[in-house]
């Protein structure tokens, strides 16, 4: 089948490139990320609080090593919240995406699978242009802004945005084919991917296909970065069996507030799912990082949201119903004290809360409703660099 000879062909990609890089030590670069949450989540709810104690949690090794006429990057990715995070997800007010025991989640962000990347990229300089080829068995298409987990200006917020399965929630994708060129700031990129969510078993590696397709162009200039992109997704949701087209476009900057480290970034994502008879939904995120002084650091997120709520469930295939899409707007306020900073890593403690303004139809049940994280929080010495 034609299925099984793409999945071959992006394999066989991923295995040439890891059995050509075999070398000496010396030949490689070897760097590593982590970031690790452990704290009480709490989400009061009316008539319905919850909480939990949880760690959100990831860790990278990144190697890099000259190859022929180019420079060949190794990258492995593992999350061990499938052991940290309630099976049923971290409590969240307003949080969609996904489903556990076959039932859509809701008010609950999904703990990340094992496997949070694992693949290969081939890049190639030349006097004008830079030519570069991906094969990732779990990897991230070229849609998107940087996934939130690496971006600075939401590194030190333990909560995934409410607006994630509008921008970034392909970071985690079974199956990617990614080529690209690069001139001057701009970046040009096209994948071809598996378009559905990850499935319930967060342990599995599932079957890669190429069923979904994205196009990107990013610029970057300095400390800042913009992108644009857009994506066809083919069922991306077992429990709304159609597909869907997503866009989005963000801007962000990596630098200095005077003489102080700050991060932030502007986007804006759009969702439409075909058949639907009014399904267009719209996102805007706006997040920052502030490292106030050298052991303290001031962290926000604000988010206006579409987000299905009410009408959160299976539809049959075909089935052009109307959606019913709620307004939730979500102002996020945080600090992060740390008690080492060192070489080899910085530790402290953090604690952030979350207010909320809705629409009327979810004010009788979610009305006056808050949130807040205290945390410690692990962040090694990174040496790896992201990619944006």
């Amino acid at each position: 089948m034609l299925q099984n000879r793409i999945r071959f062909i992006g394999f066989a990609i991923v295995v040439y490139c890891a059995a050509a890089g075999r070398a000496s030590a010396q030949d490689w670069t070897w760097t590593t990320d982590a970031s690790a949450f452990f704290g009480y989540n709490y989400q009061q709810r009316k008539f319905a609080d919850f909480s939990a104690w949880e760690s959100q949690n990831w860790f990278m090794l990144d190697g890099t090593r000259e190859l022929d006429s180019g420079r060949l990057s190794l990258v492995a990715m593992l999350s061990l919240e499938p052991l940290t995070v309630n099976a049923a997800g971290s409590p969240q007010l307003f949080q969609t995406g996904e489903s556990y025991q076959r039932q859509p989640l809701s008010n609950n962000q999904h703990p990340h699978d094992l496997f949070m990347a694992l693949g290969a990229t081939y890049r190639v300089e030349r006097p004008r242009l830079a030519y570069l080829f991906g094969a990732h068995l779990v990897g991230s298409p070229a849609l998107g802004p940087t996934a939130f987990m690496h971006r600075e200006s939401a590194r030190d917020n333990p909560q995934v945005p409410l607006t994630h399965h509008h921008l970034d929630s392909t970071h985690i994708t079974y199956g990617v084919l990614t080529a690209g060129v690069q001139t001057g700031a701009f970046t040009f990129e096209t994948s071809a991917f598996r378009g559905a969510e990850p499935d319930e078993n967060r342990y599995n590696i599932e079957a890669p296909r190429l069923d979904s397709y994205s196009g990107r162009v990013g610029w970057t200039k300095g400390a800042w970065q913009a992108q644009v992109s857009a994506g066809h997704l083919h069922v991306p949701e077992w429990f709304e069996p159609y597909d869907e087209t997503r866009l989005t476009a963000s801007i962000g900057f990596d630098g200095a507030m005077g003489s102080r480290p700050f991060s932030a970034l502007l986007a804006w994502g759009e969702n439409r799912q075909e058949i639907v008879k009014n399904g267009v939904s719209d996102s805007f995120l706006l997040e920052w990082d502030l490292r106030a002084t050298a052991m303290t650091s001031f962290y926000g997120r604000a988010e206006v949201a579409g987000k299905e709520i009410l009408g959160l469930g299976f539809h049959p295939f075909g089935f052009a119903h109307p959606h019913l899409y709620s307004h939730i707007d979500a102002l996020t306020l945080g600090a992060v004290r740390d008690l080492v900073s060192a070489s080899g890593g910085r530790i402290g403690v953090g604690a952030d809360v979350t207010l909320y303004h809705m629409s009327p139809d979810v004010i009788d049940y979610w009305g006056g409703s808050h949130s807040y994280h205290v945390f410690l929080r692990l962040r090694p010495g990174s040496t790896a660099h992201h990619h944006h």
